[in-house]
């Protein structure tokens, strides 16, 4: 499997598109107007977020966000692969590659859930190393709720390339830490 990983924001009109495919699926899997939570497109986005795109041969595939949920842990929402790609490991291309953008944005621990008739990604966010926790979200339709601490990127570890912000840059500010400065 060979997929290009590109960082955007919720904004992207790929990842809009990705959003709402996903939307569409889980309101068919669970009821309609399930996954149309009150989670905006900016939360997705710098300077807290971030969204991330997996891409063969120049068609999206997957996507993913990652959002603030504290001060030292983000929460990844909206994990999409299109049933096409599905079986072929991009879901957990999709995991590693949410997992690296939390950790570039300075969260030690990474949340997720998943609901009862998702199986399959259950059984994922486990192997991923993720640990059951309680309910930290209220999501009525959650039937697992999982936590990962992340390994702190190397010091010198520059081979990461850094996604753009906002404004087009090449790199997105840290979300402030616990004390209300910058990390």
């Amino acid at each position: 499997m060979s997929v290009e990983v590109r960082r955007t924001s919720g904004s992207d009109p790929i990842a809009r598109e990705l959003v709402a495919a996903m939307v569409a699926e889980m309101s068919g899997l669970y009821e309609p107007g399930l996954a149309r939570s009150p989670l905006a497109p900016e939360e997705l986005s710098p300077p807290g977020g971030g969204f991330v795109v997996l891409s063969e041969d120049g068609r999206a595939v997957a996507g993913g966000g990652v959002k603030r949920s504290a001060a030292h842990a983000g929460e990844i929402k909206r994990m999409y692969v299109v049933p096409e790609a599905r079986g072929r490991g991009v879901g957990a291309a999709l995991l590693a590659a949410l997992e690296e953008l939390a950790r570039d944005l300075g969260y030690a621990v990474v949340r997720l859930d998943t609901g009862a008739k998702q199986p399959r990604a259950q059984r994922m966010y486990l192997r991923a190393g993720y640990v059951p926790v309680p309910d930290f979200n209220g999501n009525p339709y959650a039937a697992f709720w999982g936590e990962k601490r992340l390994a702190a990127p190397a010091e010198d570890d520059t081979s990461r390339a850094r996604p753009p912000d906002a404004r087009g840059g090449s790199s997105w500010a840290r979300p402030p830490d616990a004390r209300g400065g910058s990390s």
